[in-house]
C-alpha cells in the first residue's frame, strides 16, 4: 500500500469516526462487483439496444414488447447474482449508525435491500416494481418472470416497469427523501458511481454546501471519475474491498 492510498484511508476513517450521520450515494459500480452489466457501453449502446429505444417513455409506446423483453432479461439477470462484500460492508455501517445512514441509489436491481440494508431510497426506480400506465398503482412483483406484455389485474391496462426512463422526472417523495439524507449528513460517501447523471449527482454539492461547514465527501470507485474533483476523498479500487476495509479500520463487523 503506497503512501498516499494509507493517507487518504486515514482521512476517510477520521472523517467517519466524527461523523453523526452518514449518507451513501451508490451507482452501477457497485452492482457490476455482483455481476450487473453497467449502464451502457462505450457504444452508447445498452446491452446491444439504443437507449432511445428501451429507456424512454416514446421508446416504450413505439414497442412495448421490445421495452418489456428487455426488463425481463434484465430481472432474469438480477435474480441470478446476490450481493457482493461492499453491499455487506454498507449494511455494517447502517447498523453502526443505527437510523442516522441511508443510501440513494441510482441501481434498480434491489441488491442493497437484499443484502440487509434498510433505509434505500431507489432514485431511479426498481426491477421488482410495475407501474400501471392507466391507474398508476405501483406493485411489487419480485424478480419472477412475468408476461412480455403484463397487464394491470385491476384495470385491465398495460403495465409498465417503475423505473425512471430519460425525460422523466424522479419521484418526488423518493428524491426528497434523497436530498435530505444529504444535506444532513457529515460524510458522504460516493460509490461506484461517476455521478455524470442528474439529478442524483446534484447530491454531492447539496452534502457540501447545504451546512457550513460542508459534508465530507469521499469517493469510492475503481478510478478517478468526474466526480474527483468535487470530493474531499479519494479510494480507488472495487467497492468490495474498500468498504470492508473502511469497516475493519472502524471496527466495524461486516456480516
Amino acid at each position: 500500500m503506497t503512501d498516499g492510498v494509507e493517507q487518504s484511508l486515514s482521512a476517510a476513517v477520521e472523517a467517519l469516526n466524527r461523523a453523526r450521520r452518514v449518507a451513501v450515494l451508490s451507482g452501477a459500480g457497485v452492482s457490476a462487483e455482483s455481476g450487473i452489466p453497467t449502464f451502457r457501453a462505450a457504444d452508447g449502446l445498452w446491452e446491444g439496444h439504443r437507449i432511445e429505444d428501451v429507456a424512454t417513455p416514446i421508446g416504450f409506446q413505439r414497442d412495448p414488447r421490445l421495452v418489456w423483453k428487455f426488463y425481463n432479461a434484465r430481472r432474469a439477470n438480477a435474480r441470478s447474482v446476490k450481493p457482493n462484500p461492499g453491499h455487506l460492508a454498507l449494511v455494517a455501517m447502517e447498523r453502526h449508525w443505527v437510523g442516522r445512514f441511508a443510501i440513494a441509489t441510482q441501481n434498480v436491481d434491489g441488491l442493497h435491500q437484499t443484502a440487509g440494508s434498510r433505509t434505500v431510497y431507489e432514485v431511479h426506480g426498481s426491477l421488482r416494481r410495475t407501474r400501471c400506465t392507466r391507474c398508476g398503482e405501483i406493485r411489487d412483483r419480485g424478480l419472477d418472470p412475468l408476461p412480455d406484455l403484463p397487464q394491470c389485474e385491476g384495470c385491465g391496462a398495460m403495465l409498465r416497469p417503475d423505473i425512471v426512463w430519460f425525460h422523466e422526472s424522479l419521484p418526488e417523495d423518493v428524491w426528497w427523501n434523497a436530498q435530505q439524507a444529504a444535506a444532513e449528513c457529515d460524510v458522504l460517501l460516493v460509490v461506484g458511481t461517476s455521478a455524470v447523471v442528474y439529478p442524483a449527482a446534484s447530491l454531492i454539492p447539496i452534502a457540501q454546501q447545504t451546512r457550513d461547514p460542508g459534508a465530507t465527501v469521499i469517493e469510492c470507485n475503481l478510478t478517478r471519475t468526474d466526480a474527483s474533483q468535487m470530493v474531499d476523498i479519494g479510494l480507488y479500487g472495487p467497492s468490495g474491498i474498500i468498504l470492508p476495509t473502511l469497516c475493519q479500520r472502524l471496527g466495524i463487523e461486516v456480516p
